[in-house]
Protein backbone atom coordinates (compact mmCIF):
# COMPACT_ATOMS: atom_id res chain seq x y z
CA UNK A 1 0.00 0.00 0.00
CA UNK A 2 1.40 3.41 -1.07
CA UNK A 3 0.17 6.31 1.50
CA UNK A 4 -0.07 10.00 0.50
CA UNK A 5 -0.38 12.72 3.15
CA UNK A 6 -1.42 16.07 1.84
CA UNK A 7 -0.65 19.16 3.69
CA UNK A 8 -2.23 22.83 2.94
CA UNK A 9 -4.44 25.64 4.15
CA UNK A 10 -8.20 25.72 3.40
CA UNK A 11 -9.22 26.75 0.57
CA UNK A 12 -6.20 25.48 -1.10
CA UNK A 13 -7.72 22.51 -2.53
CA UNK A 14 -6.15 19.81 -0.55
CA UNK A 15 -9.16 17.76 -0.12
CA UNK A 16 -9.61 18.33 -4.10
CA UNK A 17 -6.48 16.90 -4.67
CA UNK A 18 -6.68 13.77 -2.43
CA UNK A 19 -9.71 12.59 -4.24
CA UNK A 20 -8.63 13.13 -7.61
CA UNK A 21 -5.65 11.36 -7.03
CA UNK A 22 -7.94 8.73 -6.00
CA UNK A 23 -10.06 8.74 -9.02
CA UNK A 24 -6.85 8.58 -11.12
CA UNK A 25 -6.10 5.40 -9.61
CA UNK A 26 -9.36 4.15 -9.63
CA UNK A 27 -9.07 4.60 -13.76
CA UNK A 28 -6.21 2.57 -13.33
CA UNK A 29 -8.08 -0.40 -12.17
CA UNK A 30 -6.46 0.27 -8.84
CA UNK A 31 -7.83 0.64 -5.36
CA UNK A 32 -7.68 3.66 -3.85
CA UNK A 33 -9.60 5.47 -0.91
CA UNK A 34 -9.46 9.61 0.16
CA UNK A 35 -10.34 11.46 3.22
CA UNK A 36 -9.71 14.94 5.08
CA UNK A 37 -9.19 15.54 8.42
CA UNK A 38 -9.20 19.32 9.89
CA UNK A 39 -10.24 21.45 12.69
CA UNK A 40 -11.95 25.06 12.00
CA UNK A 41 -13.64 24.84 9.07
CA UNK A 42 -12.43 27.90 7.48
CA UNK A 43 -10.37 29.66 4.86
CA UNK A 44 -6.62 29.77 5.84
CA UNK A 45 -7.01 26.78 8.45
CA UNK A 46 -4.47 24.22 8.55
CA UNK A 47 -5.94 20.75 6.42
CA UNK A 48 -4.73 17.62 6.08
CA UNK A 49 -6.17 15.03 3.30
CA UNK A 50 -4.69 11.38 2.67
CA UNK A 51 -4.73 8.81 0.04
CA UNK A 52 -3.79 5.12 -0.09
CA UNK A 53 -3.24 3.62 -3.58
CA UNK A 54 -3.38 0.05 -3.32
CA UNK A 55 -3.63 -3.44 -5.82
CA UNK A 56 -5.91 -5.04 -3.42
CA UNK A 57 -8.57 -3.54 -1.40
CA UNK A 58 -8.28 -1.22 1.08
CA UNK A 59 -9.35 -2.39 5.11
CA UNK A 60 -7.49 0.73 7.01
CA UNK A 61 -9.90 3.53 7.65
CA UNK A 62 -7.34 5.95 9.84
CA UNK A 63 -5.13 8.33 8.75
CA UNK A 64 -1.85 7.81 7.24
CA UNK A 65 0.95 7.55 10.11
CA UNK A 66 3.70 5.97 7.98
CA UNK A 67 3.76 8.03 4.32
CA UNK A 68 5.17 6.99 1.66
CA UNK A 69 4.79 10.83 0.31
CA UNK A 70 4.09 13.95 1.78
CA UNK A 71 2.78 16.34 -0.20
CA UNK A 72 2.66 20.72 1.22
CA UNK A 73 0.97 22.83 -0.74
CA UNK A 74 2.01 25.67 1.96
CA UNK A 75 5.53 25.70 2.71
CA UNK A 76 4.46 27.98 5.32
CA UNK A 77 3.03 25.46 7.31
CA UNK A 78 7.00 23.77 7.31
CA UNK A 79 8.06 24.66 10.80
CA UNK A 80 5.07 25.31 12.18
CA UNK A 81 2.97 21.77 11.57
CA UNK A 82 5.11 18.42 11.66
CA UNK A 83 4.92 17.44 8.22
CA UNK A 84 6.67 15.02 8.40
CA UNK A 85 5.91 13.02 11.47
CA UNK A 86 5.74 9.23 10.62
CA UNK A 87 7.44 9.56 6.70
CA UNK A 88 8.82 6.51 5.53
CA UNK A 89 13.25 6.43 5.82
CA UNK A 90 12.72 6.18 1.48
CA UNK A 91 9.39 8.51 1.55
CA UNK A 92 9.47 11.35 -0.63
CA UNK A 93 8.33 14.67 -0.08
CA UNK A 94 7.19 17.16 -2.69
CA UNK A 95 6.65 20.70 -1.43
CA UNK A 96 5.08 23.74 -3.17
CA UNK A 97 8.11 26.23 -3.55
CA UNK A 98 9.58 28.64 -6.53
CA UNK A 99 13.03 28.15 -4.77
CA UNK A 100 15.54 26.04 -4.01
CA UNK A 101 14.66 23.56 -0.86
CA UNK A 102 17.46 24.75 1.08
CA UNK A 103 16.20 28.31 1.00
CA UNK A 104 12.81 26.91 3.25
CA UNK A 105 14.56 27.00 6.46
CA UNK A 106 13.79 23.56 7.53
CA UNK A 107 15.96 20.23 7.35
CA UNK A 108 14.44 18.42 4.75
CA UNK A 109 15.01 14.80 3.68
CA UNK A 110 17.23 14.44 0.24
CA UNK A 111 14.08 12.61 -1.43
CA UNK A 112 12.32 16.28 -1.20
CA UNK A 113 11.77 18.51 -4.79
CA UNK A 114 10.57 21.23 -5.07
CA UNK A 115 8.11 22.93 -7.88
CA UNK A 116 6.60 26.35 -8.16
CA UNK A 117 3.00 24.88 -7.67
CA UNK A 118 1.42 27.78 -7.36
CA UNK A 119 3.31 30.21 -10.00
CA UNK A 120 2.22 27.26 -12.41
CA UNK A 121 -1.22 27.98 -11.29
CA UNK A 122 -1.46 31.55 -11.37
CA UNK A 123 -0.23 31.51 -14.83
CA UNK A 124 -2.44 28.70 -16.12
CA UNK A 125 -5.56 28.76 -13.92
CA UNK A 126 -5.24 32.58 -12.81
CA UNK A 127 -5.64 31.43 -9.02
CA UNK A 128 -3.23 30.68 -5.96
CA UNK A 129 -5.02 26.96 -5.92
CA UNK A 130 -1.61 24.74 -6.57
CA UNK A 131 -3.49 21.40 -6.02
CA UNK A 132 -3.87 20.53 -10.06
CA UNK A 133 -0.03 21.39 -10.67
CA UNK A 134 1.34 18.87 -7.37
CA UNK A 135 -0.43 16.12 -8.49
CA UNK A 136 1.26 15.96 -12.21
CA UNK A 137 4.16 16.49 -9.81
CA UNK A 138 3.37 13.53 -7.78
CA UNK A 139 2.79 11.53 -11.19
CA UNK A 140 6.17 12.41 -12.60
CA UNK A 141 8.09 11.87 -8.87
CA UNK A 142 6.31 8.80 -7.88
CA UNK A 143 5.07 6.64 -11.07
CA UNK A 144 2.60 5.86 -8.70
CA UNK A 145 0.04 6.90 -11.24
CA UNK A 146 0.44 8.14 -14.75
CA UNK A 147 0.15 11.71 -16.16
CA UNK A 148 -2.89 10.87 -18.23
CA UNK A 149 -4.86 9.40 -15.34
CA UNK A 150 -4.76 12.94 -13.35
CA UNK A 151 -5.51 14.68 -16.25
CA UNK A 152 -8.65 12.66 -16.49
CA UNK A 153 -9.48 12.81 -13.29
CA UNK A 154 -8.64 16.96 -13.30
CA UNK A 155 -11.49 16.76 -16.72
CA UNK A 156 -13.82 14.51 -14.62
CA UNK A 157 -14.22 17.23 -12.03
CA UNK A 158 -13.83 20.29 -13.46
CA UNK A 159 -15.97 21.98 -16.01
CA UNK A 160 -14.42 23.07 -19.29
CA UNK A 161 -12.09 26.33 -19.78
CA UNK A 162 -11.30 25.19 -16.05
CA UNK A 163 -10.61 21.56 -16.60
CA UNK A 164 -8.10 23.10 -19.53
CA UNK A 165 -6.21 25.66 -17.24
CA UNK A 166 -5.74 22.82 -14.30
CA UNK A 167 -4.29 20.09 -17.10
CA UNK A 168 -2.03 23.14 -18.53
CA UNK A 169 -0.60 23.45 -14.77
CA UNK A 170 -0.20 19.64 -13.91
CA UNK A 171 1.49 19.19 -17.14
CA UNK A 172 3.60 21.76 -16.65
CA UNK A 173 4.40 20.54 -13.22
CA UNK A 174 5.09 16.98 -14.53
CA UNK A 175 7.48 18.07 -17.19
CA UNK A 176 9.59 20.08 -14.57
CA UNK A 177 9.84 17.34 -12.17
CA UNK A 178 10.62 14.51 -14.20
CA UNK A 179 13.35 16.46 -15.51
CA UNK A 180 14.66 17.27 -11.94
CA UNK A 181 13.70 13.94 -11.47
CA UNK A 182 16.11 12.57 -14.53
CA UNK A 183 18.79 15.00 -13.68
CA UNK A 184 19.35 13.54 -10.05
CA UNK A 185 19.76 10.25 -11.40
CA UNK A 186 22.32 11.21 -13.88
CA UNK A 187 24.28 13.04 -10.87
Amino acid sequence: MFGVRIHGRGGQGVVTAAELLSVAAFAEGRHAQAFPSFGSERTGAPVSAYCRLDTRPIRTREPIAAADCVIVQDPTLLGHVDVLTGLRPDGSVLVNWAGPVHQLGVELPPTTVAVAATDLALRHIGRAVPNAALLGAFAALTRQVRLESVLDAIRQRFPGPLATANVAAAQAAYELVRAECEERQHA
